[in-house]
């Protein structure tokens, strides 16, 4: 296993098909390329398991393929946004290790 470990700033996004508050962050494209493009066991819902920080909180979930954006989406948790102030229209920096690779 080898270990890929990216960091990018994107825009935050509130996912709108739902009545909670789910908030994400889109990877850029050409890192989403990437991703799919590494060798991995498949996993429900085309998800791959990452581990991430954002300032000072960091913790283990998985990135998603959105297929509306043609990029993999990382959900913010609303802990992790009252954490690092992340407003709903913030931008954040992203240190993210792909745990699937």
């Amino acid at each position: 296993m080898r270990v890929v470990i990216v960091e990018f700033t994107a825009p935050v996004f509130r996912w709108e098909a739902r009545s909670d508050d789910w908030y994400f962050v889109a990877l850029p494209a050409e890192l989403s390329d990437d991703v799919r493009e590494i060798p991995r066991p498949p996993r429900g819902f085309g998800a791959v398991a990452v581990r991430v920080q954002v300032g000072s909180s960091a913790w283990r979930t998985s990135i998603f393929p959105d297929a509306e954006r043609g990029a993999y989406v990382l959900p913010l948790k609303r802990s992790v946004r009252i954490a690092e102030g992340i407003a709903d229209d913030g931008v954040v920096t992203v240190r993210m290790e792909i745990l699937d690779s």
